[in-house]
């Protein structure tokens, strides 16, 4: 299991926290996301024989969110 953590832009209220721990917690290959809205992070959980951080930047600009670099 690795961890990653992603800046993400866009994020502003608790629904919003909700949607990006949702997109990315539906990736096959995440165990979990915990989505902080005050540092706008989310730090992942994931199984990278299974899943990337480009995947998951995918999965959260689908919703309207951007990731950082």
């Amino acid at each position: 299991m690795q961890r990653v953590t992603l800046q993400i832009e866009k994020m502003s209220c608790g629904n919003c926290l909700e949607t990006v721990k949702s997109a990315l917690e539906g990736l096959d290959g995440v165990d979990r996301a915990h989505v902080h809205l005050e540092d706008k992070t989310a730090r992942v959980d994931y199984d990278a024989s299974r899943v990337n951080t480009k995947q998951m930047a995918e999965a959260v600009e689908e919703k309207g969110y951007m990731i950082v670099p």
